[in-house]
């Protein structure tokens, strides 16, 4: 038995760090709009719609058509995603699911961990311009073309590169260069790749103006949508031209917790997002949760192996399988669990369920510090107090690394997150037709109104890429705002971990010495991370303060900027 002494709440990530309080940047500020994302050319597209009078949904489409040029390792056209919305007008939060699917013709017996990494076998249908028209059709008032213009000039005219980007594009050339499509692609001078160099995409900029005239009919059933398919058939893909063309997002309702009397919402199955929702139902069960405390981290980190356990067993595909959801979300359940918790030593990381630690294996030839580049998080919000919170990805860096025949499209590699092994029992097994048990957790926390109504106002929009991940780094911010009192951008910044199958507690270097040493006398396989590590994600997200105002807040851990007016 040990005895733990406590910290002074304080010591981690004490007030007073920098002038901006306990974030090296101060929050953005806004009162008619705000965006944040992983880019600065993305943001600045989206504030850019917004002042010259487009809504939130607007701004979102012109923020991702952005992205797939910003970094385009991250997602794009050839990707998929999840969108969670709030309409103002309707006082409604809805999900918008294009998350696409397994090809008809996918069989567990024809991936291993390579092709289901890397080439034509290893995407999904892409869902992510069908979820950003479906969005902007539904709630656009903007021209399409205005919305996409900036992408497309940028895409042919080209960026300057940030250090991260020339990073990501420099390391993953050994995927790229495999294939003539993908190598096509990309105008960049190679010598001297570095930060400041001009890096181009003029097949890209040719294919979102074909989306910007005929939108997502373009797209699946066009001749843009004919030419995806035939460049991925003649690499040796298994997309079939019918279900390419069938494809559509649709519509979902969001589910729920309430957490310290918030309401937090998230999206449903197939997003493996209850197990944020877990996580918290269990803390709740603990009345005090100082900020800064080593017990407080060691239930955290205790609830999120439960929760995770919990989603790896039961999650896949909604269509296929019963996932416990009343059971797994009743209080009931979430007290049996706190109760099993053991403030003198860990119950230990969860045990390996499936082989789904093959996920996070750096593809052949990358280090493993580049590979991370699979997903992005983003959000917008306009005057009359619609808000848009949509993670989407490629899978991995550059996705499946080929691009379909001529497009400048980088398909993703989405099959890589199925379980494979035709002899598992995983819920996720990979099938025709199949959606994936997703990781993708895009959320939203709501307070009383407090004008007696009853009706919920939004109080943060908040998330992250990070793979499995973003299940806890979510909860971990939502902790920092809750119970710690932190605002957006302090919230995000703050100290992370992240733990893996192998049994390891990544730290981020911030964690005081004292807490990682008490972690690690109670068992935790503690692994120290530099200060600032994208292996933990790269959050951004929106505060809507009592003052009617805005804060924006965007992760340094990556290239992220929050923009309002």
């Amino acid at each position: 038995m040990y005895n733990v002494d406590e910290i002074d709440p304080n010591a981690l990530f004490q007030k007073g760090t920098s002038p901006h309080g306990r974030s090296t940047r101060a929050p953005a500020v806004g009162v008619n709009g705000m965006v944040a994302s992983a880019h600065p050319y993305a943001s600045q597209a989206g504030l850019d719609v917004l002042r010259d009078g487009g809504n939130a949904f607007d701004a979102a489409v012109a923020v991702a058509a952005m992205l797939n040029v910003a970094e385009p390792y991250m997602s794009g056209v050839g990707g998929i995603g999840i969108a969670m919305v709030y309409v103002a007008k309707e006082k409604r939060t809805r999900i918008l699911n294009f998350s696409g699917h397994a090809p008809n013709a996918a069989q567990p017996e024809m991936y291993d961990n390579i092709n289901s990494e890397t080439g034509p076998i290893s995407p999904l249908i892409p869902g992510n311009v069908s979820g950003w028209l479906t969005m902007h059709d539904t709630y656009g008032s903007m021209s399409l073309s205005r919305v996409m213009r900036d992408g497309i000039r940028y895409a042919d005219e080209g960026i300057a590169l940030s250090p991260f980007n020339a990073d990501m594009i420099e390391e993953n050339l050994v995927r790229i260069d495999r294939f003539e499509t993908s190598q096509n692609a990309l105008v960049v001078e190679r010598r001297g790749l570095s930060a400041g160099s001009i890096f181009r995409q003029p097949d890209l900029a040719k294919t979102m103006a074909e989306i910007s005239e005929g939108g997502q009919k373009e797209f699946y059933e066009g001749k843009l949508g004919d030419r995806i398919q035939d460049g991925l058939k003649k690499s040796g893909g298994i997309i079939s031209r019918e279900e390419l063309a069938a494809y559509r997002a649709y519509w979902q309702e969001p589910i729920s917790t309430n957490y310290r009397g918030y309401e937090v919402r998230v999206a449903p199955p197939n997003s493996s997002a209850f197990q944020i929702l877990e996580t918290l139902n269990i803390l709740s069960n603990f009345d005090d949760l100082p900020y800064g405390s080593s017990d407080t981290l060691h239930k955290l980190v205790e609830a999120v192996y439960i929760a995770a356990d919990d989603r790896a067993k039961y999650a896949g595909d909604p269509n296929y399988i019963d996932i416990p959801l009343d059971r797994l979300l009743s209080a009931e359940y979430a007290a049996e669990r706190a109760a099993g918790i053991s403030m003198l030593e860990t119950s230990g990381p969860p045990a390996e369920r499936w082989n789904r630690s093959r996920v996070d294996h750096p593809p052949a030839g990358v280090k493993a510090q580049y590979a991370t580049g699979l997903t992005t998080h983003f959000v917008t919000a306009d005057t009359e107090g619609n808000v848009v919170t949509i993670t989407q990805s490629l899978g991995s860096a550059f996705g499946s690394a080929v691009v379909a025949g001529g497009t400048g499209v980088f398909m993703n590699n989405m099959c890589k997150w199925f379980d494979i092994d035709p002899d598992s029992d995983s819920p996720n097994l990979i099938g025709p037709g199949k959606q994936q048990d997703f990781c993708i957790a895009p959320a939203q926390i709501y307070a009383d109104a407090g004008d007696g109504s009853g009706d919920k106002k939004i109080r943060l929009s908040i998330s992250t890429p990070g793979s499995w991940g973003i299940l806890h780094t979510t909860a971990q911010m939502m902790h920092n705002h809750i119970d710690g009192g932190l605002n957006v951008q302090e919230a995000i910044e703050a100290p992370r971990f992240r733990h893996y199958d192998t049994g390891m507690l990544l730290l981020e270097n911030r964690f005081p010495e004292r807490m990682r040493e008490d972690l690690a006398r109670r068992g935790h396989r503690v692994h120290v991370a530099p200060d600032w590590h994208n292996a933990v994600g790269g959050g951004q997200g929106i505060q809507f303060t009592d003052h009617g105002t805005m804060l924006g807040g965007a992760d340094p851990r990556r290239d992220g900027v929050a923009m309002g007016y």
